[in-house]
């Protein structure tokens, strides 16, 4: 038997979804900022607490409006935030699941190489890689299958900027580490960067590559 208390959190989920649903780009935005500045740093516990256990409802949600607005950077920066509360929380390995279900992985690389959008917006993508990398091996795994090496590398060659090149070498050593079946795969691909115009970019690919040796 459900409890007047609960019957009543559950009605505000409803009523917030709904919200989402006919809301127009800049409502979103405004309930994608009060979102981030309320639940950053939550725990997997406390989302589900947040969103009486109904917290997957709109991650499903955010991930969708992702899928169909990522190329033309709607509110881009704070979506990718806001996915990134989900896939950071702990004990909240089913919410990167749920995220790579919908392919998140090949629109995160795909963001890389699209010359349209932000830097901020593109670090924000390697940001989210580094956590479903954080996640354990078969998710190294599947960075590396979905061709992402070869994209992070581009992306630290052609970069404008330095925290965003940094990130994506952090993000390529952690693939090049207790990953064995791709790990020659990530050396080919800092090997490439060291031929870019870049110096700085091929002083990050040297540094990690001494540090695989």
């Amino acid at each position: 038997m459900i409890s007047a208390k609960e019957q009543e959190a559950i009605r505000k989920l409803m009523v917030f979804l709904q919200e989402w649903d006919g809301a127009h780009k800049v409502t979103r935005s405004h309930i994608l900022n009060n979102f981030i500045r309320s639940n950053d740093g939550k725990t997997e516990p406390e989302l589900e607490v947040e969103f009486s256990q109904g917290a997957s409802l709109f991650l499903a949600r955010l991930t969708a409006w992702l899928r169909m607005t990522y190329m033309y950077s709607t509110c881009l920066n704070k979506l990718l935030k806001s996915i990134g509360i989900f896939l950071s929380a702990a004990s909240g390995c089913r919410y990167i699941i749920e995220f790579l279900d919908i392919g998140g992985v090949l629109i995160l690389l795909e963001i890389l190489g699209l010359n349209h959008l932000k830097e901020e917006d593109k670090r924000e993508s390697v940001k989210l890689l580094q956590l479903i990398a954080n996640a354990g091996r078969k998710y190294k795994e599947l960075i590396c299958e979905s061709y992402g090496v070869q994209s992070l590398a581009k992306f630290l060659a052609t970069s404008n900027s330095a925290e965003a090149q940094e990130d994506v070498r952090v993000l390529l050593d952690s693939l090049g580490h207790d990953n064995p079946k791709y790990q020659n795969q990530v050396y080919k691909g800092l090997i490439a960067v060291l031929s870019c115009t870049c110096p700085r970019a091929q002083q990050l690919a040297l540094q990690t590559l001494v540090v695989m040796q």
